[in-house]
């Protein structure tokens, strides 16, 4: 029997480039063909990632206090959530809380921190972070995240041993304005621009579930193909009380399998990662989302709590996959921790973000 999906998988495969139409039949695919999307997408992502999970661990440097206005954060100018707010982390700190996501399996560590713009003062303040980073964990990749890059900035990332820059484009252009009236769409694109000519790698991704239509989703996702983006993490809207956005539930746990699969189709060979909101939005199919993208976080987010992490690596295991660079591990595919995760579990639809009061800016261990 011909299957439309596989028959776009192979076409894929052989070098084509999605068109609107085909990703447009990904994303409004029905309940009963979820199954042959998934088995299609899953062809692509093995073929160039095989069975292997990348685990990245973020480690919010500065909380809060943010001067931009970006309906989606709970870091906004005005926020009114009641999230963790502090200044930037001591580099002592800092290391410590990225051992703890190494330590656990992760072979990136994002180092992300709110503003628009840093300043060189605060460019030199990460490189020290990532010159003692790199010194401890010397096979590890950083990728950092600082908001809007000045010229010459990203240069210095890359010369202090920062390997990637994240800066997502989040929505479509024309959906932008929507979003945020503090700085441009092309303000974004400039800065993974200034990223990749200074030789980190760009990592830049999608927020999905804002109201957003699908030809905004398809504007946001070739955009980014257009980019040459290396990593797309793919983030699923945490409607914070107190933001612009809080109530909003738009999402079903297969429409989000369907964007993360019309991803995949048009970017085959790229990082792909199930990001902030996923045990909120997928819920109990996380592990068959796994068959499409092959990078998560790892624990907790910037000002919200993740799933417990070993309960992230038992869902790695459980599903047949392994983590990318892991050393250490038990037989069933888990790396040994013996300390207290907290209670496992998918977040029920329609709760609220479970506020972030543990790891970095607290005096309690991290989630990994």
């Amino acid at each position: 029997m011909f299957n439309k999906f596989q028959a776009l998988a192979d076409r894929q495969l052989s070098g084509a480039t999605l068109t609107r139409q085909d990703a447009l039949a990904v994303l409004t695919s029905s309940d009963d063909q979820l199954l042959d999307v998934v088995a299609a997408a899953a062809r692509l992502r093995r073929a160039h990632f095989a069975n292997t999970v990348k685990v990245n661990y973020l480690v919010n440097l500065k909380s809060g206090l943010c001067p931009e206005d970006c309906t989606y954060c709970s870091q906004r100018l005005g926020s009114a959530a009641q999230i963790l707010k502090y200044t930037w982390l001591k580099t002592d700190e800092t290391l410590k809380q990225a051992a703890t996501g190494v330590a656990a399996g992760a072979s990136r560590v994002c180092l992300v921190a709110s503003g628009k713009s840093p300043s060189d003062r605060d460019v030199e303040r990460v490189a020290g972070m990532v010159e003692g980073l790199k010194e401890q964990h010397p096979g590890v990749e950083v990728c950092a995240c600082l908001g809007i890059l000045k010229d010459g900035q990203a240069e210095r990332l890359k010369a202090c041993g920062v390997d990637a820059y994240n800066h997502n484009l989040n929505t479509s252009e024309e959906m932008y304005k929507e979003i945020c009236s503090t700085h441009e769409f092309s303000d974004r694109v400039r800065t993974v621009e200034h990223a990749k000519n200074a030789g980190l790698s760009p990592c830049s991704g999608l927020i999905v579930g804002m109201g957003e239509s699908n030809d905004d989703l398809i504007d946001a996702i070739f955009a980014l193909r257009e980019l040459g983006s290396d990593s797309i993490p793919v983030n699923f809207l945490m409607p914070f009380d107190g933001t612009p956005l809080e109530g909003t539930w738009l999402l079903t746990p297969a429409q989000c399998v369907r964007i993360l699969a019309a991803v995949r189709f048009a970017c085959p060979d790229v990082e792909i990662r199930m990001a902030g909101g996923r045990e909120m939005h997928l819920r109990t199919l996380q592990p068959l989302a796994l068959n499409i993208a092959n990078s998560l976080f790892l624990g907790d987010y910037l000002t919200s709590e993740g799933q417990p992490g070993e309960a992230d690596l038992e869902m790695i295991a459980d599903a047949g996959f392994t983590i990318l660079g892991s050393a250490t591990s038990t037989p069933g595919g888990v790396p040994q921790d013996d300390g207290d995760s907290g209670p496992s579990g998918h977040v029920a639809a329609g709760a609220q973000p479970a506020i972030r009061r543990r790891g970095a800016g607290t005096e309690l261990a991290p989630n990994a």
